[in-house]
């Protein structure tokens, strides 16, 4: 069945509600950015918006408390030197993260079915059998460039920080010493992320690089949580490099980490393809992140996230209704000089 931008009705939201030929269930339309940036300043909506976002039951707030323990209790010894050691320890570390993150997601939602259809965006379910993805399965396909490309591109990036620590090679602050920007550090970094991950993701968009490499991410239409750092390595650079903020402005380590978490293992919980773990009909915990399901539908909208709004100021921001649809596509067809259908 074709895809199109006609308007449905939204779910109920203890209930999965009717069925679509759009989506399964979607939040209130039109989906919301942050205020941060609204002028007149709104900083009541500002703090109200983020609060709701960052201080929930989330995977933020489990990422923060993950780079505290991992800090101060699951370093190697010495990383001064780069021995095999110390690095193994760490990819191994990554690989168990990813695993409990992403497949406890997909057994929970996808092997065992422990919340059905509830709030799941899309009603199609995981592809098998496809020649598109590696093994000819979505879930195989992910897994592997998720853990093959991934994990090592991520444990390079926090092995390259490390050993670079251990040699007073990077800047850093402490609490003691400014709290102040301590504090605004886990305040500035999910904004910086948006703005880094939007002017990359908006380059993965130009054709060659999306034939050859960010295609690879995009088989991906109807997402899972293994499907967040399914990427090709290529893109796994760029896409990691938003940590390189780190060895030019002073942080402490547990920012780093939480910078980290915020990449690798956000992404399970954002493509999970739920907007949020149900229980007792409320939602416990926030999860999926139907912002960027829309790029994944509709592809040339929303490359950055919720956090900024450079899609709205640059005319790519898809808010879910038909009214966005039709901008969209006029949108590509002026910029490829044909007409809009």
């Amino acid at each position: 069945m074709a895809v199109t931008d006609a308007p449905v009705a939204s779910a109920d939201v203890a209930g999965d509600g009717p069925m679509s030929r759009d989506w399964h269930w979607h939040p209130d339309l039109p989906i919301p950015v942050s205020p941060l940036f609204a002028w007149p300043l709104q900083p009541l909506a500002t703090l109200r918006w983020f609060a709701g976002n960052w201080l929930a039951v989330s995977m933020v707030a489990v990422e923060i408390a993950l780079a505290c323990l991992v800090w101060y209790a699951l370093q190697p010894g010495n990383t001064a030197s780069l021995a095999f050691d110390w690095i193994a320890l760490v990819f191994l570390r990554n690989l168990l993260l990813i695993t409990l993150i992403a497949g406890g997601l997909h057994l929970y939602f996808y092997r065992f079915q422990r919340q059905g259809t509830l709030r799941k965006f899309d009603a199609r379910g995981l592809a098998r059998d496809k020649k598109a993805f590696t093994f000819r399965d979505q879930v195989l396909d992910n897994m592997f460039w998720t853990c093959a490309s991934g994990v090592t591109v991520w444990t390079g990036f926090e092995v390259l920080y490390l050993w670079a620590l251990a040699n007073g090679q990077v800047p850093t602050t402490s609490f003691a010493g400014n709290p102040v920007w301590f504090v605004a550090w886990f305040l500035l970094i999910p904004v910086w992320s948006s703005f880094h991950f939007y002017w990359i993701h908006r380059a993965l968009h130009w054709p060659p690089l999306y034939r050859w490499v960010h295609s690879l991410h995009h088989r991906n239409v109807s997402i899972g949580p293994w499907s967040g750092i399914s990427m090709h390595p290529v893109e796994h650079l760029l896409y990691f490099s938003t940590l390189l903020v780190h060895f030019v402005v002073a942080s402490h380590p547990v920012h780093f980490f939480f910078h980290l978490y915020l990449q690798a293992l956000n992404p399970a919980a954002t493509h999970s393809g739920y907007d949020g773990l149900m229980l007792g009909g409320k939602k416990r915990f926030q999860l999926g992140d139907f912002f960027h399901q829309l790029h994944h539908r509709y592809f040339e909208c929303n490359y950055g996230t919720a956090e900024m709004p450079w899609d709205k100021w640059f005319g790519s921001f898809h808010d879910g209704t038909a009214e966005a649809g039709t901008r969209i596509r006029a949108r590509m067809a002026e910029e490829r000089g044909g007409t809009v259908n």
